[in-house]
């Protein structure tokens, strides 16, 4: 069983930056597709980025590539999310999530991904 640990999170001001990390644990195995999703209050969860098994490929959601960056160390298992310039409707909670198929290419959809962290609550301050 694979468990994801997002962490990272907390409050920041407009304008500001996080990095989150997301650790996978569990077994012994050998990297997946990785992503990030997040939820705002009262609103569906949503694609945020994802990460090839090498990092040598990313994805991202058209609002966010230009401030967000997904990026990974498989010697820790961890996956990365470099956030700036981050604004008020940013405030969401951030989800990593892996994709344990052995075919698929980066997808968006989140019921194609497999294990999922709890997420961390990211709120951006006015």
């Amino acid at each position: 069983q694979v468990q994801l640990v997002e962490s990272g999170g907390g409050l920041v001001q407009a304008g500001g930056s996080l990095r989150l990390s997301c650790t996978a644990s569990g077994r012994a195995s050998r990297p997946y597709i990785m992503g990030w999703f997040r939820q705002a209050p009262g609103k569906e969860r949503e694609f945020v980025a994802a990460i090839s098994r090498s990092g040598t490929k990313t994805y991202y959601a058209d609002a966010l590539k230009d401030r967000f960056t997904i990026s990974r160390d498989n010697a820790k298992t961890t996956v990365y999310l470099h956030m700036n310039s981050l604004k008020p409707e940013d405030t969401a909670v951030y989800y990593c999530a892996e994709d344990s198929s052995d075919y698929r290419d980066l997808t968006v959809r989140a019921d194609e991904y497999d294990y999922w962290g709890q997420g961390t609550q990211v709120t951006v301050s006015s």
